[in-house]
């Protein structure tokens, strides 16, 4: 047969496996043959790889598209993404019905993403949770999010007046009976915050590290607790989203052996490089904080063990001048150029991680959690979602490079190795040299995964 595209003289990167020497065939947008070395077949488009590491796909599972400029964020997000080698996002979506207003965002966004997507719902009302199943069949979503850091007095700000415990409970009720669905959770006791909080403002702290005080790590455990004894009661799948620190880690582990219940655990590539001294100050604001450099090392040994499932950016892109003071600066930042590079540079290069785990974590893995068919594997018959990277190249981190919305990134002006060099999706070269192509931008061919 005739390949649609060969990638030859190749690293092969196989997740939780291996990496082999090999070669990689595309053809009809999947992949068509993995090949011995020094093996060929006839091809449109033969790329010499050059012994990098070819792996799939980065799937990104925690994104924040639409809260940066909501009418642009699929165009410009996903091309940061393909920079980073991500090919797959599930984007967080909020709104009083997704059933009325889903529609209209995957609309546009399959006319702006040259990366694949999906969604997941936010519960945030006790419609969410009676009309789960009904929009999880109808929009083709099995997965959801509730924000226990909105509970009460913090809600009110953004509107939210019904998450408490009952409605966490009531949503593992319903998720239970949508198959494969997967309950996400962001877990603060953001009711003993402000006892810590405002002695903090009263004395003057403005470092990041005042936001790490203000919301400790053992609110999060606490809250960690909680979630994973009531899906033990409920038997629904949680996952515990970005997790921070070595207590809620250690109280993950303890659920898991005590009442076996299915946890995952997701944290994110600040949490396995940043700390609470960070340079970069309130550009690192973040919820949870980042934490202590004891974490950060629990963290990378629960990636190693596989208490840690997967790793997604929590990226949300918006302008500089909304983080310029700490106790007023909006949470969260972009990090789905710069994903790929810190977790190699930090985790590859520094701390001796392989990088099949560090490719199980960020594809294979993340693509099971949530259904996503033909994702996440170098396998016949997969998606060619395949991403080239080469691990000795070193750049600096500049934002104006990373085609996000964002303006800023808390790691600009750092020199991260390991870098992708190609990204392809279904077969489609859709960045390259730190370059998005012309037919991605002229012709972007993302598509909606609708997982039921």
């Amino acid at each position: 047969m005739t390949l649609d595209l060969l990638l030859t003289n190749a690293a092969l990167v196989l997740p939780d496996v291996g990496v082999v020497p090999g070669a990689v065939g595309v053809r009809d947008g999947r992949i068509a043959a993995l090949l011995e070395p020094g093996t060929t077949l006839p091809a449109r488009e033969t790329v010499d790889c050059a012994g990098r590491w070819v792996m799939p796909g980065l799937v990104d599972p925690h994104v924040h598209f639409g809260f940066g400029s909501p009418e642009t964020d699929f165009l410009t997000e996903a091309r940061s993404a393909a920079l980073g080698g991500v090919t797959t996002v599930l984007s967080f979506h909020r709104s009083a019905d997704p059933r009325e207003a889903l529609p209209a965002v995957r609309d546009r966004a399959e006319t702006q993403s040259c990366i694949d997507f999906g969604f997941h719902f936010g519960i945030t009302h006790r419609l969410h949770v009676e009309t789960l199943v009904e929009a999880s069949h109808a929009l083709g979503v099995t997965s959801y999010k509730i924000y226990l850091m909105y509970k009460g007095q913090a809600g009110l700000s953004k509107g939210f007046t019904e998450i408490d415990d009952g409605l966490l409970f009531a949503a593992m009720q319903q998720a239970r009976r949508v198959p494969g669905a997967v309950l996400g959770v962001h877990c603060e006791n953001v009711e003993v915050i402000p006892v810590l909080r405002d002695p903090l403002r009263r004395a003057g702290r403005d470092d990041l590290a005042a936001w790490d005080d203000q919301s400790p790590d053992f609110l999060e455990a606490e809250n960690v607790h909680r979630v994973c004894y009531f899906a033990a009661k409920t038997g629904c799948p949680v996952n515990i989203v970005h997790l921070s620190s070595r207590e809620a880690l250690e109280e993950v582990r303890r659920h898991r052996r005590d009442h076996r219940a299915d946890i995952s655990v997701e944290t994110c590539p600040h949490f396995l490089t940043m700390t609470r001294d960070d340079p970069s100050g309130p550009l690192a604001k973040v919820n949870p904080p980042l934490r202590q450099a004891a974490d950060v090392d629990a963290l990378w040994e629960g990636v190693r063990d596989g208490t840690v499932t997967t790793i997604g950016t929590d990226h949300v892109g918006r302008k500089r001048e909304t983080k310029t003071a700490l106790w007023s600066a909006t949470n969260g930042f972009p990090g789905l150029a710069t994903m790929l590079p810190s977790l190699i540079d930090e985790g590859v290069h520094k701390r001796g991680v392989p990088i099949e785990r560090i490719a199980a974590l960020t594809s294979a893995t993340p693509a099971r959690l949530y259904g996503l068919r033909g994702k996440g594997q170098l396998a016949v018959g997969y998606d060619a979602d395949l991403v080239v990277v080469d691990p000795d190249l070193t750049r600096t981190v500049d934002p104006a490079t990373l085609e996000s919305y964002a303006d800023y990134s808390p790691l600009e002006g750092r020199s991260l190795t390991g870098w992708p060099v190609m990204t392809v999706l279904r077969g489609m070269t859709i960045a390259r040299d730190g370059r998005v192509t012309d037919s991605a931008r002229e012709h972007p061919r993302g598509r909606y995964l609708a997982r039921l």
